[in-house]
């Protein structure tokens, strides 16, 4: 029998999963848009995690992305989240606000482009 496949999507997000991003919302399905419009702009990046926490279903996190876009130019971002996590451990919602470190003022709406 053929190793069962679990999308990055199913494995990590709830089904009824939310975002919100510096002040503006996205259901699952909005949030995939985001991620697949990131995949025609991003040609390489790095996450570099500063503090997490855990408390129960409570998660919080403070990185860096360090992102290299296919037009050569790079952006450096600060990102500090606060998610809840459903009881499979998945994310069911993350909030969080980004911090510009370096960039134009066109990649300041880059954690929520779509």
């Amino acid at each position: 029998m053929p190793p069962v496949r679990i999308s990055w999507k199913d494995l990590y997000f709830t089904p009824d999963y939310r975002q919100r991003t510096d002040g503006e919302w996205a259901d699952r399905a909005q949030f995939l848009d985001h991620i697949s419009h990131l995949r025609t702009l991003v040609a390489d990046g790095e996450v570099e995690v500063h503090e997490e926490l855990y408390d129960g279903d409570k998660y919080a996190d403070r990185h860096t992305c360090h992102i290299t876009k296919k037009d050569g130019t790079t952006v450096t971002m600060e990102v500090y989240v606060f998610a809840d996590l459903a009881p499979d451990g998945r994310f069911q919602r993350i909030e969080e606000t980004t911090l510009m470190l370096k960039g134009s003022d066109a990649d300041r709406t880059l954690g929520s482009a779509r």
